[in-house]
């Protein structure tokens, strides 16, 4: 226990002065201890000292707030296992700041007796494991992880709603996300609940200089900036660099009746993607992405009727690469007649979307989070001086956009279309 206290003491958080325990944070972190807004937001560079922070403001959340439940969600297990859990077993177990606790490991559960309090601990890929809480405040670690989704954050503010508690999230930027978008709004004076606190690795005065500088030498300039900086920035080769969240994203509404519907189809076998485009009845019609769909491992029939049936008013349905000819003919014998998308090319294809984005013809609902996030990050290969290629980054994981890509190729199509074949589509038990 001494060398651990002995350790924590050294990277200069806290002193001892006699029996009194000292916090010494450095401006950033003071910054966000001072916060009285419910909603604080710390996005730092990397090794700056944010998941260090978390325990002491999740302590003094417990004192002001008393017995209860409260939350400590981190991005991955791995991360859980990594940062989040030494550190917290560091300040509430060998610093017994809130007297004896006990560690249940099988439950991921911190027993503190003496405050009549338990600390949750779940990452965010435990999915329902934060269904089960009501919790009084809760702390959020790298929440600006891929894997940390909008609806885990939504999950969060469930469990936080009846005490209406105050969320601490530590993070650096890895992409553009709901969190960032959540940083906009602030910007715009939107969110007066929020505070947004901001500082660089070097603010840590254990930081070495000499990393920062050479990281800054060798990294491509945005990213460099999201993470060492802690510093919102577009992704260099960003290919649908048109896409502006404020201008394209919009709240849901009730699509109108007698607007045309479209599906756009990306098969595959883990992974089968679909976005609904409705077409609104203007003389140059814009286009409303109303709702989207990943899923996959399910038989083509179970497919077919999961899909056709969240909207019976679809009237065509695009989707496949030329050589996917027999996913279309499964889908026929399913039921439902699928076209093949007139452009194959994916540059053409890429440049028919930009078109309707410039021209300012396209709409993405507000709740379309996986379309939303693979706008902000469908990039090319950067060679080894940060420039793009002509490749595009993981291709293969960019399911929504390739789907829309195929609907997009299919609207206002001038080549005359063979008849659907469709058949009626029954779901099992009927």
């Amino acid at each position: 226990m001494a060398e651990a206290l002995a350790h924590q003491a050294s990277a200069g958080l806290w002193h001892l002065e006699g029996r009194k325990l000292v916090l010494s944070f450095h401006s950033g972190q003071q910054r966000a201890w001072d916060s009285n807004k419910r909603f604080v937001l710390v996005v730092a560079g990397t090794q700056s000292g944010k998941t260090v922070f978390g325990p002491w403001w999740l302590v003094r959340e417990i004192q002001r707030c008393g017995p209860g439940d409260y939350l400590a969600v981190s991005a991955s297990f791995d991360l859980f296992r990594l940062k989040m859990l030494p550190e917290l077993l560091r300040v509430f177990q060998e610093l017994a700041i809130l007297g004896p606790v006990e560690w249940r490991a099988s439950d991921r559960v911190i027993l503190l007796p003496s405050m009549g309090a338990r600390i949750i601990l779940r990452s965010a890929e435990s999915g329902g494991g934060l269904e089960s809480a009501t919790a009084q405040a809760a702390w959020l670690d790298e929440a600006g992880q891929e894997s940390f989704s909008l609806a885990t954050w939504e999950a969060v503010l469930r469990r936080l709603s009846l005490s209406q508690g105050r969320v601490l999230i530590t993070t650096t930027l890895y992409n553009l996300g709901w969190l960032t978008d959540i940083m906009d709004e602030c910007d715009q004076g939107k969110r007066p609940d929020w505070d947004v606190v901001q500082f660089p690795s070097t603010v840590n005065p254990a930081f070495p200089h000499e990393e920062y500088e050479r990281a800054r030498r060798e990294m491509a300039p945005w990213r460099f900036a999201m993470m060492y900086e802690g510093l919102k920035a577009r992704p260099s080769g960003l290919i649908y660099s048109d896409y502006n969240p404020a201008r394209h994203r919009i709240p849901p509404f009730p699509i109108p009746l007698g607007w045309r519907r479209y599906v756009g189809i990306d098969p595959g076998g883990a992974n089968t993607a679909a976005v609904w485009l409705a077409e609104s009845d203007d003389e140059e019609p814009v286009y409303y992405l109303y709702h989207e769909l990943l899923t996959g491992d399910m038989s083509t029939p179970d497919l077919v009727a999961k899909i056709t049936g969240f909207d019976e008013l679809v009237s065509q349905y695009w989707g496949g690469a030329h050589s996917e000819s027999q996913m279309r003919r499964d889908w026929t014998a399913a039921g439902r007649y699928v076209y093949e998308p007139p452009v194959q090319d994916v540059e053409a294809g890429i440049a028919r979307v930009t078109r309707l984005l410039r021209e300012d013809r396209l709409r993405v609902f507000a709740d379309c989070e996986l379309t939303h996030r693979q706008f902000q990050s469908y990039s090319r290969v950067l060679d080894a001086s940060g420039q793009p290629e002509d490749r595009i980054a993981n291709k293969e994981t960019y399911h929504m956009l390739d789907a829309l890509r195929y609907v997009v190729a299919g609207l206002r199509n001038r080549t005359p279309l063979p008849p659907p074949q469709h058949r009626p589509v029954y779901t099992r038990g009927h």
